[in-house]
């Protein structure tokens, strides 16, 4: 009996893997997920905080919807030229953009730096990096929403744009640099204000690009140098832009370009350098 149970004692013993050969004794393995995994993750949560918050919808969805339809159905603002629709779309596109990438980005930010959010991510295995890159996919899936809502809408209103495979390569890069330029302001503002001054400033920024930035008229019609003065906004050179692919089937010039740039690479430097977590 005692030799029995010495023999498979040692049989046992001679039989269990060891941890070296075999890899299924760690799964699952500890540690943090991939970055990508968790950038995804953390992508699917903000977006699903920024369609489900009732202020951002407004901002995102139901004012340029509004702006649309009634500027193009009732005849009370000049736009210039053409169908009015045509002459819209751009400039509304151009306001949702900046609606979600600025606005709602940095009034999001402020608050979650306020309430502590950003303070208890950093204790997470996402980087700053990655904080920023989800943050980033899901001002860039909100966009996707946006411009499919409203380019529906203009089409049921009898909008045509004149779109060449060009003008479409314009569109994305217009788009992806002003997406830059307006998160890179919203990040400063958000991490250098506090939450009410950052809602504050949002608002107001988002008022007066609404009004002199060539949302809905071109800014041709204003006075020479203030003219000057607004087309270095980034919100002017986008919805300039736009409307020269859209409205009238021609490439943007060079200045839209520097600017968005101009601005995303003063406003990330300065984020980058300002930007408080707590």
């Amino acid at each position: 009996m005692t030799e029995h149970t010495s023999g498979t004692a040692r049989a046992a013993v001679t039989d269990a893997p060891t941890p070296a050969l075999d890899a299924s004794l760690f799964i699952p393995a500890p540690g943090a997920a991939p970055m990508w995994r968790m950038i995804a993750a953390q992508a699917r949560m903000e977006l699903r905080v920024m369609l489900r918050h009732g202020e951002q919808f407004l901002l995102t969805m139901v004012i340029p919807v509004l702006l649309l339809v009634g500027f193009s159905l009732v005849n009370v603002l000049d736009v210039g030229e053409g169908a009015r629709v045509d002459a819209l779309t751009p400039g509304v596109l151009a306001l949702a953009i900046m609606s979600t990438s600025f606005t709602g980005l940095a009034i999001g930010t402020g608050f979650e730096r306020r309430y502590g959010v950003l303070k208890r991510l950093g204790a997470t295995p996402l980087s700053r990096f990655g904080l920023l890159a989800a943050k980033t996919l899901a001002v860039l899936g909100v966009q996707a929403i946006q411009v499919a809502v409203l380019c529906a809408v203009a089409l049921l209103l009898g909008w045509s744009p004149s779109l060449e495979p060009a003008g479409v390569l314009a569109v994305l890069a217009l788009v992806l640099l002003a997406t830059a330029a307006f998160s890179s302001l919203a990040l400063l503002m958000a991490g250098t204000l506090r939450a009410e001054a950052t809602l504050a400033g949002a608002n107001l920024v988002y008022v007066l690009m609404l009004g002199l930035g060539g949302v809905l008229f071109p800014t041709s019609s204003f006075p020479g140098p203030m003219e000057q003065a607004v087309s270095l906004l980034p919100i002017t050179a986008l919805s300039s832009g736009l409307r020269d692919v859209l409205a009238y089937g021609t490439l943007p010039g060079p200045g839209v370009f520097v600017v968005l740039a101009v601005w995303t690479v003063v406003c990330g430097f300065l984020a980058s350098r300002l930007f408080r977590w707590e």
